[in-house]
């Protein structure tokens, strides 16, 4: 498995879906990256030379391409950001609610998680008729 950047892309996919493997790149970006090595987006991962794997390397680092840790702590530290100045999206953000607007009142089991049953649990001298 060819390692980019720190991070093992699969071998025997072709490299354009191999590069989406890297956070921070998706297939638009991968498809302009490798436009601009002239590099065939149906070629296997497994087959690049360690040329091209450089070619790569430098397009991304040249374009100043924020992939990875970088990235993560961009999206981290904008988050953090919105909560700190409390504003309607970081308060979301901290409830863990939708952010975007959508409906709480039935789904948004995604971003709630599990439903959490809330009910009354009877006293045992209720039960037993002592009230």
């Amino acid at each position: 498995m060819p390692r980019l950047l720190g991070v093992e892309i699969p071998s025997e996919k072709r490299i354009e879906a191999s590069l989406t493997y890297i956070y921070g790149i998706g297939p638009t970006m991968a498809k302009r990256i490798l436009d601009r090595t002239n590099i065939d987006p149906n070629t296997r991962a497994k087959n690049l030379t360690p040329q091209q794997l450089n070619e790569i390397i430098q397009t991304i680092t040249n374009n100043k391409i924020p992939i990875e840790g970088d990235l993560r702590r961009e999206v981290q530290g904008n988050l953090k950001r919105l909560q700190a100045i409390n504003c309607y999206r970081g308060i979301r953000h901290r409830r863990g609610l939708p952010v975007r607007g959508q409906r709480t009142s039935t789904n948004a089991r995604t971003r709630k998680g599990p439903r959490k049953t809330v009910g009354v649990i009877r006293s045992k001298e209720a039960k037993a008729g002592k009230v």
